[in-house]
């Protein structure tokens, strides 16, 4: 012991032993000692230059290992960490303050690298790792869920006391600037560890060099093993060559892998730049495994049964803090990179998917966040300022079970801005029995569709023995909780009046009054299949709202989630209303554009002036005429009892004009016009010129099929044209024009003329979309 482990020191500093025999300035009989002063001093043939450090310092000899006994234990239990290329010293020698020349820094022991707590973690941690290698090999266990427990707890029982053991003996035998000579420059290379060996150091270069390659063996052969077993479950597709192997089931190609992996390791030739990448992986792998065993108990799968009975998710929870926490704190930097790794291999895998489906915690997670929200939804009405579409698209299939408009979907797609829900619903005639083979394949190509539209949702085809009474089911029970459509998507019946099927158009009023009677909005599409793709983008244009009525603000809104899209993004809003001839337009206008402006909503406003009989059918409706609406602003202003009493005036007028209209239609039936279309119209024209009185008496005595068969059906076909007229004149070039729908008759009878009515309405306009709101308020002016 006394020849081996002895350092020199100058003051406090630690000198580098290379050709350095005595460690003393002067030899016997005061000869200096040439080895040491030709380290620290120029001689030249007028005189000799030393550094100042060392004349200041005497030089002393201390033992390196001086033993248990020696209480250095309590000097090396704090942290003395320095920067790199910084002179080793030991604090407990004294030493006269001075600056050494750096060109005599070379005689002394330097640090390599800077050192810090994390680092210094992230260079030990590879060396526990090796308590999951009998996890990495379960398949080869006879009796895994009782080997691993028990194997894993004595594996970290028996590597932390000799790890920890060994840490405390070393800070005990050792002193401290010994201890931070990492190549044992102060012991002229000696190995610190061999020289405490026994019987000869030998022991710890043999043992290093077994313990090495076992600790390469072991991770040979269990890293190839979990790859390969990864590869045959198909989690990742592109690593599926790696599953093949020899007939004996070792991995070969898994093996190759691994081996250059580690290859790349040695090619690094630096350990301390390879151990934080390791341990990030190593620390992530331990992270994610108590994610999952923490989840997998929160979440009280039924198939997560674990038969060790100690376990509690508390500690998993601590054990992935803790992974989390070591792997910022070893290396911020490498630990997010690792972390856009892992992220990436998921969505890789969640975005080709796996071929086995084994079942993940994020998916219960999801499961349970997702029934946690829907508890919480369903309490309560939604606030107009959390109204979104949320929308039942009514798709019809073919012969094939192919969609028959697909561009709905692309309109779908194109008003998905309010992030609402999307069902896609379908209904085919029959029995489930009988039909359950075409409504699975009719539900694949509707999902296909869907994905090639980019509809995000979900879809629902219904068998029935009627259409009718399917598309009811849909309406009434679509969607989940508070998860339910308020809006329902169709396409207008082109097929309406073909003789084939003479009462395909009841089927539509029917859903038409199933949406109102279910107080949900309504948007039929005419002419679909001009509607642009999504993938179109129209570079300038018009989407023109005629708002007629006010029905909650759906006209309003539509048009604003459609230009948050790329197809109508540069496309204008113009919105169009309705006043009477006596109606202060000028005043209107400016009402509106007051409106607009406290909905953030950029249009340009228009006001059509009509006569009052010309646009009956609409004020007749029992919502908002024109003058309500400019009346809006005003009552914003107004306090409780005198928006009631406003209210209630603006209805007895309505009453009362509407009274008016009714008794000049029966004073005068001369004046009223047959007008189911504009063809009828002209020949029932003709019809009264050559009847006689009795038979003039006859015709206007006649009762249409619409509404109890009585003038005001009249009155609609009349609105119908006027408006067709105005529109068309104003809006045959938009890109888009939206209407409101009014609402089907009451009496069952006039069910055909309605359609007529809706279709003069629309005549000649290219692609229409008919709103009919739900009786809510959708649009709100605050934020």
């Amino acid at each position: 012991m006394s020849i081996f482990g002895r350092m020199c020191l100058l003051g406090n500093r630690v000198l580098a032993k290379r050709n350095l025999e005595i460690c003393a300035k002067y030899i016997s009989n005061n000869t200096i000692n040439e080895a040491l002063w030709n380290k620290f001093c120029i001689t030249t043939n007028e005189s000799t230059t030393c550094d100042p450090y060392f004349m200041a310092n005497n030089i002393t000899e201390i033992q390196g290992i001086p033993g248990v006994a020696s209480g250095v234990l309590l000097d090396n239990l704090w942290s003395a960490y320095s920067q790199k290329g910084s002179i080793i010293e030991r604090n407990q020698t004294s030493s006269v303050a001075g600056e050494g020349q750096k060109t005599y820094s070379q005689h002394y022991v330097l640090t390599d690298i800077m050192t810090y707590f994390t680092m210094l973690v992230g260079i030990y941690f590879p060396s526990v790792t090796g308590i999951m290698a009998g996890s990495n090999r379960s398949g080869d266990l006879k009796d895994a869920q009782k080997s691993i427990p028990f194997g894993t707890i004595l594996a970290i029982a028996t590597t932390s006391f000799i790890y920890l053991s060994c840490v405390v003996l070393f800070g005990a035998c050792i002193e401290g600037a010994l201890l931070r000579d990492k190549f044992g420059e102060a012991v002229s290379g000696q190995l610190v560890i061999g020289t405490l060996a026994w019987p000869s150091p030998w022991v710890i270069v043999i043992g290093s060099f077994f313990s090495t390659c076992g600790a390469g063996l072991q991770s040979l052969t269990g890293a190839p093993r979990l790859l390969q077993a990864i590869a045959r479950d198909g989690i990742v597709p592109f690593l599926q060559v790696f599953g093949h192997g020899k007939a004996n089931g070792e991995p070969t190609w898994a093996l190759l892998l691994t081996a250059g992996i580690c290859e790349i390791g040695i090619l690094i030739a630096s350990l301390d730049s390879v151990a934080p990448i390791l341990s990030m992986f190593f620390l992530m792998c331990y992270m994610f495994v108590n994610l999952a065993c923490a989840l997998q108990t929160l979440l009280r799968t039924p198939n997560w049964r674990p038969r060790f009975k100690y376990y509690h998710w508390t500690l998993s929870f601590v054990g992935m803090s803790l992974c989390l926490a070591l792997m910022f704190i070893c290396s911020w930097y490498y630990a997010l990179v690792a972390m856009l790794i892992a992220g990436c291999i998921y969505k890789y895998i969640e975005y080709r998917g796996a071929e086995k489906e084994w079942g993940d915690g994020i998916r219960g997670l999801s499961l349970n966040a997702a029934r946690y929200a829907l508890l919480r939804v369903e309490h309560g009405a939604t606030h107009t300022k959390n109204w979104r579409p949320q929308i039942l698209v009514l798709v019809n299939l073919d012969s094939e079970q192919n969609v028959k408009h697909p561009r709905l979907l692309s309109l779908t797609t194109q008003l998905k801005a309010g992030k609402g829900l999307t069902i896609v619903g379908s209904v085919l005639q029959g029995t489930f029995l009988d039909k359950h083979v075409e409504a699975q394949k009719g539900e694949e190509n509707i999902k296909a569709l869907m994905t090639t539209e980019k509809t995000k949702g979900f879809c629902q085809l219904v068998v029935s023995p009627s259409v009718r009474d399917g598309i009811s089911h849909l309406i009434q029970s679509a969607g989940l909780g508070a998860m339910k459509h308020n809006t329902v998507l169709m396409a207008w019946p082109h097929s309406w009046k073909q003789p084939t099927d003479p009462y395909s158009w009841k089927t539509f009023v029917d859903t038409v009054r199933d949406a109102t009677s279910a107080q949900q909005a309504l948007l039929v599409a005419k002419n679909i299949d001009s509607f642009p793709t999504s993938q179109e983008r129209f570079a300038d244009g018009n989407i023109d709202i005629w708002w007629i009525v006010h029905d909650g603000g759906m006209l309003m809104l539509l048009p604003f989630l459609l230009r948050q899209h790329k197809v109508w993004r540069k496309c204008r809003m113009r919105i169009f209303t309705v006043a009477q001839m006596d109606d202060n337009s000028i005043q209107m206008k400016k009402d509106l554009q007051m409106f607009l402006y406290h909905l953030r909503l950029d249009a340009e406003v228009e006001v059509v002036e009509m006569f009052e009989n010309d646009i009956s059918a609409f004020t007749y409706e029992k919502t908002l005429m024109m003058e309500q609406r400019s009346q809006m602003l005003k009552q914003m202003q107004l306090s409780k009892n005198e928006r009631e009493r406003e209210a209630q005036i603006i209805h007895d007028r309505n009453t009362a004009s509407h009274s008016t209209v009714a008794a000049k239609s029966s004073a005068a039936p001369e004046k009223i016009q047959m007008t189911w279309t504009k063809e009828k119209l002209i020949a029932e024209k003709h019809k009264v010129k050559d009847l006689n009185a009795a038979g003039y008496r006859d015709i206007f005595n006649m009762k249409p099929e619409w509404e109890s068969l009585n003038q005001s059906n009249v009155r609609r076909m009349h609105t119908a044209v006027k408006l067709n007229e105005v529109v068309l004149n104003r809006s045959q070039n938009a890109q888009l024009v939206l209407l409101n729908m009014p609402g089907p008759p009451k009496n069952k009878q006039g069910d055909e003329n309605y359609m007529e009515f809706l279709e003069v309405l629309t005549e000649g306009l290219n692609k229409v979309l008919l709103v009919r709101g739900g009786g809510r308020e959708v649009i709100t002016i605050y934020s």
